[in-house]
């Protein structure tokens, strides 16, 4: 395809220009020792190529295909870009409360006998929408273990919810960096590897809910006792010690 030279292809990369150097001057104006790193060039080339891609598109070029190509191999690039995104999505999230805010809001709406699965539904939605498990157990599990200390839980129990409904979050999420480098590298569609993924994990969350449930308040272990003789003679079930129990 033969490519026609024009003034307007500059514009992103004038864009750049006047976003650094304009941010660079204005804070070395503003006193600031080191002006021109308070925007960092990777945050300044984002408008830009933004801008790129748009004008890529309005010619008719194939603009994601090239952005990718442009940086090595597409589906290992895409799935950088989605994992570096990702995890800068979760970052501002947590930095404007709004992973605080969800937290609340989840365990607000629920009793105090089901924090642990209202721990786990909740790491699980915020997973599933910014699409990285890590970055969800950066931003939950210091709430988290705050509920817990507050509630009297086991910090370990309340940790270890937070990190299964991230993973399971994770595991549906249709932006997760992995769920795309999948697709794209298998030729399958997003569609049906989500049904699959939500056919194999949804049983085992709600194994996991359940089993959660009755841990959700604080419990004092007690040691098995003997039985009074005589007392199971006749069940054949019975043995001559009492299961451990929690109190």
């Amino acid at each position: 395809m033969s490519v026609r030279p024009s003034a307007l292809a500059l514009t992103p990369l004038l864009l750049f220009l006047a976003l650094f150097f304009g941010a660079g001057m204005y804070y070395t104006a503003q006193g600031e020792a080191m002006g021109f790193y308070q925007l960092r060039a990777p945050v300044a080339i984002l408008p830009a190529l933004a801008l790129g891609v748009w004008l890529a598109r309005r010619r008719g070029v194939p603009a994601q295909q090239t952005l990718l190509q442009g940086m090595g191999d597409g589906n290992v690039m895409l799935m950088c870009l989605i994992f570096l995104l990702a995890g800068a999505f979760a970052t501002v999230s947590k930095a404007i409360g709004a992973v605080d805010a969800v937290v609340a809001l989840g365990l607000g709406a629920l009793p105090g006998g089901l924090i642990l699965p209202g721990l786990f539904l909740v790491a699980a939605f915020v997973s599933l929408s910014i699409g990285t498990s890590m970055g969800t157990l950066a931003a939950v599990v210091p709430i988290a273990l705050g509920v817990a200390d507050a509630a009297g839980l086991d910090r370990v129990l309340v940790t270890s919810a937070v990190l299964g409904g991230a993973m399971f979050g994770d595991n549906l999420s249709i932006i997760s960096d992995t769920t795309i480098a999948a697709t794209r590298s298998q030729g399958a569609e997003m569609r049906d590897k989500f049904r699959e993924n939500f056919r194999i994990a949804l049983p085992a969350a709600i194994a996991t809910i359940v089993l959660l449930a009755p841990w959700a308040t604080p419990r004092r272990w007690m040691p098995p006792t003997p039985l009074r003789p005589g007392w199971c003679s006749r069940t054949w079930w019975c043995s001559a010690w009492r299961w451990p129990v929690w109190t």
